[in-house]
């Protein structure tokens, strides 16, 4: 019987937490993007393609991010050319939701609960615009492997990142840890 409650005390932290970040994410877009007359994506979405645009400037190619005037994304021009746009879901902020989720569904001591949630944020989020990056330059240097790239290679660095801070946190830091 304890495993079983385990189980639910598990699936009951995992769903609420999920859902109220998920709704409170939601509130803050319908705040802050715009779909009227203009379109405005929102301030982290905007965020992250602009510091995707600063990561390739660094490394000398001349990069523009400009919010698209005809759909709710910004458009990633690399020398000239359009090669890729930001939306929403490019962000990293839903796969911190389910991140943090995870987390405290499975928590330790408030204290690392907290602290990993904040770092492992933080690394998603870096992962993801150097992600970003890194598939603009790509799709720009091999427009014909858009798929393959966007589909699966580049979803695995991100979601393999997530899946082995998951790992580390249950096996180091968790209440679960054996």
């Amino acid at each position: 019987m304890k495993k079983h409650k385990n189980i639910i005390i598990f699936l009951v932290k995992f769903f609420i937490t999920y859902f109220v970040l998920v709704a409170i994410y939601n509130g803050y877009l319908q705040k802050s993007q715009q779909k009227d007359d203009v379109y405005q994506t929102s301030s982290i979405t905007s965020l992250v393609a602009n510091q995707t645009e600063k990561v390739l400037n660094v490394f000398g190619y001349n990069v523009e991010a400009v919010q698209h005037d005809q759909e709710m994304s910004v458009k990633l021009i690399i020398e000239g050319q359009y090669v890729a746009r930001v939306i929403e879901g490019c962000n990293s902020i839903s796969l911190i939701i389910l991140f943090v989720a995870f987390i405290v569904a499975f928590s330790g001591s408030i204290k690392a609960t907290f602290l990993f949630s904040v770092f492992g944020s933080i690394l998603i989020y870096v992962v993801n615009v150097l992600r970003i990056a890194f598939l603009s330059v790509m799709i720009n240097k091999f427009p014909n492997q858009i798929g393959i790239l966007h589909d699966l290679v580049f979803p695995a660095i991100i979601y393999g990142t997530v899946f082995l801070l998951w790992v580390l946190w249950v096996n180091k830091f968790s209440n679960y840890k054996r």
